[in-house]
């Protein structure tokens, strides 16, 4: 049915009736399969949204399909915006600058974790020491994520010394701080400013943040034994060093830095572009 305005034509169109029941399938999909690493229970929760949601859907689409009435009018809107729109300078003859200009090598980033790895054991030791007098127990709670037959393991077993266990974290420790380094070697570049701000404290807190939600999944041991306060410290500890050590080295060029002209990267002129803006600005 058409109903004709002043201002232009109006259309009514029938289309299918909406629905909410596929997000609620949607749902109970999802927690059927986060049942499968949490709990039953949300697998249970997962089957009655899931029963209730098709039957609900069913309910729409047969034996007749819902439908609703929508009306559709092909008058012209005026669109208007309230944001503040920037005058474009004209084109530079430089190349478009892309930052960062400088970066550090690929052995600086591994340098550097290895270097926060170990500082990072001071606290790990100490913890052990003041908690469970013994100097091995971080190392032997860190190595049992990787043994299934450790996951019952009593605080007095995991005090002693273990060859196998002292190893396994050597080994782990060391991956995860080189991939942590070179990380920050990638990062810090992007932060010049506030670099132990950066690297100290912001990056630190936000892994913590990061293993306290996973950490369940990945180490069902460390979860139950983790000592927050102390893992904070030592990751503070690693963060300080690792961006201490990351920015004694050298950074290198990168090829944004190569295409500009001569003269900005000699440091004869540092601001070629807002220059020539200026001067058509004033012609």
């Amino acid at each position: 049915m058409n109903k004709a305005h002043d201002n232009g034509q109006t259309v009514d169109i029938h289309l299918p009736a909406p629905t909410a029941w596929p997000f609620v399938m949607g749902l109970g999909i999802a927690l059927m399969l986060t049942a499968l690493v949490t709990n039953m229970v949300l697998g249970v929760l997962g089957v009655m949204l899931l029963v209730v949601s098709a039957i609900g859907w069913f309910m729409q689409v047969l034996p007749h399909e819902a439908h609703e009435t929508l009306t559709v009018s092909s008058a012209m809107v005026p669109i208007s915006s309230t944001r503040t729109v920037l005058q474009h300078t004209s084109e530079s003859s430089i190349h478009r600058r892309i930052l960062p200009y400088e970066h550090f090598r690929f052995t600086t980033g591994l340098r550097g974790g290895l270097a926060g790895g170990l500082a990072m054991t001071v606290p790990a030791a100490l913890y052990g020491i003041l908690r469970y007098h013994s100097v091995w127990y971080a190392a032997n709670l860190l190595a049992a994520g990787g043994f299934t037959d450790w996951a019952g393991a009593s605080n007095q077993f995991l005090s002693q010394f273990h060859i196998d266990g002292l190893m396994a974290a050597i080994g782990i420790h060391i991956v995860v701080s080189a991939l942590v380094g070179l990380l920050y070697g990638a990062l810090l570049p992007m932060f010049p400013r506030y670099p132990i701000l950066t690297a100290g404290f912001m990056a630190p807190l936000l892994f913590t943040g990061i293993m306290y939600s996973a950490i369940g999944v990945v180490s069902p041991i460390l979860n139950e034994r983790i000592d927050w306060f102390w893992f904070v410290a030592s990751q503070l500890c690693f963060g300080l060093v690792c961006g201490y050590v990351v920015n004694l080295h050298a950074r290198i060029r990168t090829s944004q830095f190569q295409a500009l002209p001569f003269l900005i990267r000699a440091g004869i002129e540092a601001n070629r572009g807002n220059r020539e803006s200026s001067e058509d600005k004033s012609e």
